[in-house]
Order: C-alpha cells, then structure tokens, then sequence
C-alpha cells in the first residue's frame, strides 16, 4: 500500500503555496486527473479483495441506462490499459458520483430544479 502524499509539506518544500483543487475535464490531462484520485482514493482492504475507498461505507443500487454503462466499462479498461489500475465500472461511477456531488454548489443544485407552478382550479 502506497503512502498518502502530504500535499502541504511538498508545497512548503517548494516554496509554494496551496490554493486549492485543480480540475480538469476531459482530453489526455482529464484521463490523468482520474488516474491520480483512482490512486489516491481507492485502498485494498487488509483482508485483501477489490481496491475500494475506506469512506464509502453506504451499498445502494443505481440505475443505469445500458449506454452509461458501456461508457463506465470504457473509460475503466482505458484507466486499466493507460495506469495499470484495476478498476472496475461501478467503482468509477462511485468516485465519478463522490466528485460531481462535491463539486455543486447550493447555486448549481437551485439551477437542476425549477420550481412547480400550481396550476388555478
């Protein structure tokens, strides 16, 4: 098992200074983003088995749409074949699903919904 890096420490080394998280979306450096977070989030158990995150604690199902899931089972045998990682479909949709929750804003989940009109009777 790797050691988690201190992110703070590097960064004083360099004479640097943390500000934030850093994203990217698609293309070869999106492909590399997912790389690291699979490195850094997933984790075997001692007991070995599939490498998982230690904090998803909760088993629910999820619906998907078969398209989804061709597209999950692609981009996982590209992290495999690319980072050498063993992941499988649902675990990308699990971090996947982790990132985007974390990312909306109270602004964002406002804009998903509009708001019911009543109709007069």
């Amino acid at each position: 098992m790797q050691k988690q890096l201190d992110m703070k420490k590097i960064a004083k080394g360099l004479g640097a200074e943390r500000r934030g998280k850093v994203s990217s979306s698609g293309g070869y450096f999106g492909a590399m983003q997912l790389v690291a977070d699979i490195e850094a989030r997933l984790r075997t158990p001692a007991a070995g088995g599939r490498p998982t995150d230690p904090e998803w604690t909760e088993r629910r199902l999820v619906p998907l749409a078969p398209r989804t899931l061709k597209q999950l089972e692609s981009i996982a045998a590209e992290v495999r074949k690319r980072g050498g990682l063993s992941i499988q479909p649902m675990q990308l949709a699990g971090l996947l699903l982790a990132e985007s929750a974390e990312r909306l804003s109270r602004h964002d989940v406002e804009n998903l919904v509009r708001p019911r009109v009543r109709a007069n009777r």
